[in-house]
């Protein structure tokens, strides 16, 4: 048996993550191609490295399918409740941060803050008979946030594509979206809210809380902790 590693097997997450461990020491590498998720792992033994979309990541750390995994805090958080029981936090790996954001058109003079947008939500509602929509993908963060500051008279609306283009095509009021420079927001004319984000996320290598470890597997496990720091 052995250590079962899942790091994001595609794009600049995945070449970040392999260059941070290959700069303590293991280096990480795909085999086969692009379409087979196959790694390999050098400069430790008794590890595999699983290759996983970063949003399938989270799921298989709480199932103990896997050991250690590389993803974001917005989708640890997003997508596993109670997450501090099924997993632990290793390191924060210094890249892919992101903040999730609540923002609403640039043209809302009024609305600045989440006083503001309680406020213009429940004029919404009694001018149009039904709530302002907010467009996410991140429904459980959002709910949790907006409910910690009395926020009602909203609805979640869940965004599949291009959240910020919601607006712009009528199916939402305000946006609620991971950003790491405000840019695509400003190029669709949308002003993020002034309260700060709801959740400062980046890549973070996690820990199974539930994962089955043999003896043997707790050494290496061990060992690959010590090398990384």
């Amino acid at each position: 048996m052995s250590i079962k590693l899942g790091v994001p097997s595609k794009g600049r997450l995945m070449d970040k993550t392999f260059d941070w461990f290959q700069a303590r020491g293991v280096a990480l590498s795909r085999t086969g191609s692009e379409r087979e998720y196959a790694g390999a792992v050098d400069g430790i033994d008794g590890v595999d490295l699983v290759l996983l979309s970063a949003g399938e990541i989270p799921r298989e750390l709480a199932a103990g399918r896997i050991h250690l995994g590389v993803t974001g805090t917005d989708l640890v958080r997003e997508k596993l409740g109670l997450w501090e029981q099924q997993v632990e936090e290793v390191a924060p790996l210094g890249f892919g941060q992101a903040d999730l954001i609540i923002a609403v058109p640039g043209c809302w003079v009024d609305v600045d803050t989440l006083d503001d947008l309680d406020a213009a939500a429940a004029a919404f509602r009694a001018r149009h008979g039904f709530r302002l929509r907010i467009a996410t993908k991140y429904h459980r963060l959002v709910r949790e946030y907006l409910r910690d500051n009395g926020v009602a008279d909203y609805q979640l609306v869940d965004s599949q594509g291009a959240t910020e283009g919601t607006i712009k095509n009528l199916t939402a009021e305000a946006v609620a979206d991971i950003t790491s420079t405000g840019e695509t927001l400003r190029a669709n004319h949308l002003k993020i809210l002034s309260d700060g984000p709801i959740l400062k996320s980046q890549a973070t290598l996690w820990r199974s809380r539930v994962a089955d470890v043999t003896e043997a597997e707790q050494a290496t496990l061990r060992e690959l902790l010590v090398r990384l720091g």
